[in-house]
């Protein structure tokens, strides 16, 4: 498949490296895909566009979006939006981008007023854990199998042993980073997806649907992602977040989560005159973390096992934090993660009684299947919309959690779809293109299915 004519070299396996540049150009092209142009290559050139945008969002930021720069993709949106002849879109004062296509269904149809209005969601941001900025996404035509190098950073190459999905992907078309920054699928994917199913949905008066509502959200990769957002000008009755993986999976089920900060005040005091004297907090923090359990790690553990996960201390002699995430797809146990800790806080206490530790926790969000289980068609349909697809859907428990986790409890079920994306936050990250095409496929069919279940 060859996309441009320049802004990239080409070998005998079809790779190409685009610079930020050579993507932008698209925008002074023809943003509108031609009827005629396939799925497949109209997800791929969204997914370039929206790639090489710096949307990196920054934790512990005070406004919404935490980052500014997060808006250029989201005004973007709005342009191609309303250039797809989309008429009702909002791009509101905290960065959410709402948009509703009204039913085409004829008044005679039986599902005409019976169909509820279905929701797609995904985020513009991508983590703070590796850089965003001048992303040169390589695209790789015909993947050849084998480890693929990564031209920014030869010397970590995607290897093909460390990513067994890559071996059925053979022949088809692959989009990296050129490794020195991550890629962006997380979840630009998501939004190229929702884009190539709004564009078929605008371009298509013959495929059948009810209202279709569409938002893009901000900082979701800073647990914000639902922070504004605002369901009654969202106007769904049940939805899906478009920010999954692996090709085939679906997710109606993520752990339950709370957050932990365990402070520790210790004494300072010169080190020449310490003895007897200094309590230091590093030293207390450091006991605490080493009696937490190995098993109850995010290293050790997988599928359904719970975790405590020590993921950042700071702090001096005189005072240090430990910052920990709880883990459990049973609410009720998060309970027995926070015993497990203060075990540990009690046991070095007795080694540091002069050290003060507090231990506070907040809830973070939730599982969101005892919810969708209430009414089980917005999963049952997702997943008949993926058969139909040809995705060879499953279902596979979220170890982490999405807008849709807190989206869920709020009210608007929201189980998740995969985007075909892997290594997220990473420089190793990656997407296969088939995955995105089939991710669009499997939002089309199910909203169809949604249309045909009414009788």
């Amino acid at each position: 498949m060859r996309l441009f004519a320049g802004g990239a070299s080409a070998s005998k396996t079809g790779l190409r490296l685009y610079s930020a540049a050579a993507v932008l150009l698209l925008l002074s092209q023809a943003v509108l895909a031609l009827p005629s142009r396939s799925i497949a290559d109209s997800v791929l050139s969204r997914f370039l566009r929206y790639v090489v945008i710096d949307t990196q969002s920054q934790p512990d930021a005070e406004t919404t979006p935490s980052t500014a720069k997060q808006l250029d993709l989201s005004r973007l949106l709005v342009w191609e939006l309303r250039d797809l002849g989309v008429t009702e879109v909002v791009l509101d004062e905290y960065g959410y981008v709402y948009a509703s296509i009204p039913s085409n269904l004829p008044a005679s149809h039986p599902a005409r007023t019976a169909v509820p209005a279905v929701g797609l969601i995904a985020h513009v941001d991508t983590s703070p854990d590796v850089t965003g900025t001048n992303v040169k996404p390589q695209v790789i035509t015909a993947y050849p199998g084998g480890d693929i190098v990564l031209p920014g950073n030869p010397a970590k190459p995607l290897r093909a042993a460390e990513n067994p999905k890559l071996r059925p992907l053979v022949g088809t078309t692959i989009v990296t980073t050129d490794g020195t920054t991550l890629l962006g699928a997380d979840d630009k994917a998501g939004c190229a997806i929702i884009m190539t199913a709004v564009e078929r949905l605008m371009k298509d008066p013959s495929f059948l649907h009810g209202d279709v509502k569409i938002c893009f959200t901000p900082d979701e990769e800073v647990d914000a992602g639902t922070r504004h957002f605002d369901l009654k000008r969202f106007g769904a009755q049940f939805a899906y977040t478009i920010d999954g993986g692996t090709t085939g999976e679906l997710n109606k089920e993520t752990f339950s989560a709370n957050s932990c900060v365990v402070t520790v005040t210790g004494r300072d005091t010169h080190p020449g005159d310490a003895k007897g004297v200094m309590v230091n907090a590093m030293r207390v923090a450091a006991e605490i973390v080493s009696r937490l359990p190995k098993d109850l790690a995010p290293e050790t553990t997988d599928g359904y096992q719970p975790f405590v996960h020590p993921h950042e201390m700071t702090g001096d002699v005189g005072e240090a934090r430990i910052r920990m995430l709880f883990r459990h797809f049973q609410t009720e146990r998060l309970d027995s993660l926070k015993r497990t800790v203060e075990l540990a806080v009690q046991q070095v206490r007795t080694m540091y009684p002069k050290a003060v530790i507090t231990v506070d926790v907040k809830k973070s969000y939730r599982n969101m299947a005892d919810k969708i289980a209430e009414d089980p068609r917005v999963a049952n349909y997702l997943f008949e919309g993926a058969r139909r697809a040809g995705a060879n859907p499953y279902w596979a428990p979220v170890r982490g959690g999405t807008d849709g986790s807190d989206l869920t409890e709020a009210g608007l079920p929201t189980p998740n779809v995969f985007t075909g994306g892997e290594n997220a936050h990473s420089i190793h990250e990656w997407v296969s293109v088939q995955g995105m095409e089939r991710s669009v496929q499997t939002v089309l069919e199910t909203l169809r299915v949604w249309v045909d279940s009414v009788h």
